[in-house]
This record gives C-alpha cells, sequence and structure tokens, in this order.
C-alpha cells in the first residue's frame, strides 16, 4: 500500500498517531534516545498540569501518578 492511499484511509488523529510512531521508532533506532528515556518522559509530560481545561487529562498529583 502506498503512503498516499494510507493517509487516505487514516482519520487525522490516526495519521498523526501514526506519525509520532514512525518519528519515535526512528528516534530510538538511530540512538537518538532509549525506549527508556522516551517512556520516562511520556510519564513527566502526564503529570504536568493541563496547558488548557482538558476533562479528559485531569491533573493528578506526582505522587498519585507514580504509583
Amino acid at each position: 500500500m502506498s503512503y498516499e492511499k494510507t493517509l487516505e484511509m487514516l482519520s487525522r488523529d490516526d495519521r498523526f498517531k501514526a506519525t509520532i510512531y514512525a518519528m519515535n521508532t526512528l528516534l530510538i533506532h538511530k540512538g537518538i534516545y532509549t525506549q527508556e528515556e522516551f517512556q520516562r518522559l511520556v510519564v513527566e509530560w502526564a503529570q504536568k498540569p493541563p496547558v488548557t481545561a482538558n476533562p479528559s487529562r485531569p491533573l493528578k498529583p506526582a505522587a498519585e501518578a507514580s504509583a
């Protein structure tokens, strides 16, 4: 399947997820960062207060989020 055809069949959210997946895979394989560093940064981001009001991402205290 071509790249263009793939993009046509994916939703906007899925195109974004595919892009992030591809970028992270390349960066890990090239040794820019490790899987562990990536996972740590995801957890760090999740613990930060939301920039805008977003009920799907409620603020959690760091102690609760690390449990």
